[in-house]
């Protein structure tokens, strides 16, 4: 079904690896357009979880400049429309998705990560956003990168374009697990185990909320998170929740 990609269903879980190894898995209009159809098709699944990976050497290079150098500036404008249409249905599915770097994940490859709900890394896995020093800033990778790791650091990886290894971005808050490279697999199916327990559409709204609320005004995050929780406690499995807690019982998801 796809050219650049390779998509699996195990059990509840939904595997997106992409599959231009050659290309280092560079985002080419193709690739993108790809990825956000499959994202698209993921998130109407009864999937619970999603998971990003990388065939190769690599886990992605970031935007491929040959697709980029070919075109004006209303072509460019269009490609990096779809790549920030791609980063938004990341986290707009209702799906916990979680990112299985290994390898560089370098400039748009490295926004993936920090658009991801939740990342492990192996030890071998390296970050950038080498635009900083060559021609082409990393305008659009910086954004979601600035909310995961904060302003000064990301200076740093914005301005000087290095290389951080995985335990200097574990240490940031750009990953949440690193973990020996022969252990990468498990680590990321224990993390997505314990990310995706209990009701389904509860986490659904929890997870949009979260998103809704990030970096907003103390006041504006309470007034949304408020009503939001109000409704969500109707919910049937916020209801199954608390009558399991209170009957002192294992609770039995209806979702």
């Amino acid at each position: 079904m796809y050219q650049h990609l390779l998509v699996k269903r195990d059990g509840d879980t939904v595997t997106i690896t992409m599959n231009r190894a050659a290309r280092r898995n560079s985002l080419s209009a193709d690739h993108l357009a790809e990825l956000l159809a499959a994202f698209r098709e993921a998130g109407t699944s009864d999937a619970t979880g999603i998971v990003l990976a990388g065939a190769g050497p690599v886990f992605s290079a970031g935007h491929d400049f040959g697709d980029v150098a070919a075109r004006d500036l209303m072509g460019v404008r269009e490609l990096l429309t779809l790549c920030t249409d791609l980063m938004k249905t990341v986290q707009s599915v209702p799906q916990v998705v979680i990112a299985r770097v290994h390898g560089l994940a370098t400039a748009a490859g490295c926004q993936l990560v920090a658009s991801c709900d939740l990342a492990v890394a192996a030890e071998s896995a390296g970050f950038a956003l080498p635009g900083g020093k060559g021609g082409w800033f990393c305008h659009t990778p910086a954004v979601p990168v600035a909310r995961s790791i904060g302003r000064k650091r990301l200076m740093e990886l914005a301005l000087t374009g290095d290389v951080v290894d995985a335990a200097t971005a574990l240490d940031w808050g750009l990953v949440n697990r690193v973990v020996p490279d022969e252990q990468l697999d498990d680590a990321v199916a224990d993390l997505l185990a314990r990310a995706t327990r209990g009701s389904r559409a509860s986490k659904a709204m929890g997870k949009a909320t979260l998103y809704a609320q990030l970096d907003r005004p103390e006041a504006d995050a309470y007034a949304i998170a408020l009503e939001v929780m109000a409704a969500a406690s109707q919910l049937p499995g916020a209801r199954e929740g608390m009558a399991a807690f209170l009957e002192k019982r294992k609770p039995s998801w209806p979702d």
